[in-house]
């Protein structure tokens, strides 16, 4: 029953942090006009909401490991539940941003504890399935949460989807209050000079770093996509919404069923093998699609190869975040806090940098992922030849 109970909560502790920056992208036109304040200021809400996530992400893995799993999961997830219930009250642009900088501190809780508690409750393959489950529920609410937030806008106005947010906060809250575990066996007390220390020691140790900045990259250069898909198939490809959405599931598919079945695909296939497989179908899927862009910016192979593209990040990514979090496993939490406010960073800069440089052509979304997963099939590389030689030297 345990190991039954475990997934349920974490994947729905999940929803909220997943959708509650994506929903709000469709209101954007709304605040300006209720506010009567500039289209940069309500962009703010989302940049500000990313500095909250950074701040707490780089807190609660420390306080994690310190006071335990439960209390800082209840205890974030209250801070989410107030900041999201203010957006909803919000009576000024000023108290709205306020709101969204403690909505994403509190945001970051599930986003870090969650993949602490699987690492601390399971091994091996099965930890590496459930990563990839709950970066599946993380993706594809994410990617769909913009057409439901359109929707929301639409009948409801902009308080609506905040309010969306707000009740699924207190939901999920009075559901870990009351159910969640504890899975830390040993607690520490809290020495903020030593998680510095610590923090030191993660930056400093070459496997860490290149272990977990792979993913992260993948996962920029996916939601990249993502982002920019409404405008790339709307606008350029003229589809209407409909097709857009069939097109973008295709794409949110393909990655999740690969994530779900993730476990199963390695009881056939070894982890190193998994890595090399994932970056090799990541590569050849950006290099296909910056290449139809350039001969025909068709809409169905772009769909096909965005694809490719995200069946190899499905596949490297699980493998690949459970690794780094086993390189220091007496600082799991100190080591997810890094991990997640490192991939906070890199996907607000990619994000930005995405939005700021595209004017409809496909080839600029493929040039930025394709320079992405270059970088992260280097590292990715780096890290298996080290590997390899390490296990070859412990073999003779």
């Amino acid at each position: 029953m345990k190991k039954f109970v475990h997934p349920f909560l974490y994947i729905f502790s999940l929803i909220a942090c997943c959708i509650e920056v994506d929903i709000s992208v469709p209101s954007f036109p709304s605040l300006v006009e209720y506010f009567y304040t500039t289209e940069s200021l309500a962009q703010h809400t989302i940049s500000i909401n990313f500095l909250g996530f950074f701040i707490g992400s780089l807190i609660v893995g420390p306080l994690a490991d310190a006071y335990g799993r439960r209390p800082v999961m209840i205890a974030g997830n209250a801070i989410l539940m107030i900041g999201a219930l203010n957006c909803v009250w919000a009576s000024t642009i000023s108290v709205l941003l306020l709101a969204r900088l403690i909505q994403g501190f509190g945001a970051s809780t599930s986003a870090v504890v969650v993949f602490v508690m699987i690492a601390d409750t399971y091994k091996g393959e099965k930890a590496t399935q459930l990563i990839g489950l709950m970066n599946c529920v993380f993706t594809c609410l994410m990617a769909i949460s913009p057409v439901i937030g359109t929707y929301l806008n639409e009948v409801f106005g902009w308080r609506g989807n905040y309010a969306v947010v707000a009740l699924i906060c207190v939901i999920s809250w009075i559901f870990l209050a009351f159910s969640l575990p504890e899975t830390l066996k040993v607690k520490q007390s809290v020495h903020w000079g030593r998680t510095l220390s610590d923090f030191r020691c993660l930056l400093r140790n070459n496997s860490f770093l290149q272990t977990s900045l792979a993913p992260s990259l993948l996962y920029a250069s996916y939601l990249s996509f993502i982002t920019s898909a409404s405008f790339l198939y709307m606008q350029t490809f003229k589809l209407s919404i409909y097709l857009y959405a069939l097109h973008q599931a295709f794409i949110v598919a393909a990655f999740a069923i690969v994530s779900v079945f993730s476990g199963v695909i390695l009881k056939h296939i070894s982890s190193s093998k998994c890595i090399l497989l994932g970056i090799g179908l990541s590569s050849l899927g950006t290099l296909a699609f910056l290449l139809v862009g350039i001969v025909s910016s068709g809409v169905l192979m772009t769909t096909i190869t965005v694809s490719l593209f995200a069946v190899g990040a499905a596949l490297f990514y699980p493998v690949a975040f459970s690794a780094s979090l086993e390189i220091f496993p007496d600082i799991k939490g100190t080591a997810t806090s890094l991990i997640m406010s490192k991939r906070a960073v890199v996907v607000a800069l990619v994000t930005f940098i995405t939005g700021y440089s595209y004017n409809g052509d496909p080839t600029r979304i493929a040039l930025i992922m394709t320079i992405l997963t270059c970088v992260a099939a280097f590292t990715a590389m780096s890290y298996y030849r080290a590997s390899s030689k390490k296990v070859a030297h412990s073999s003779i």
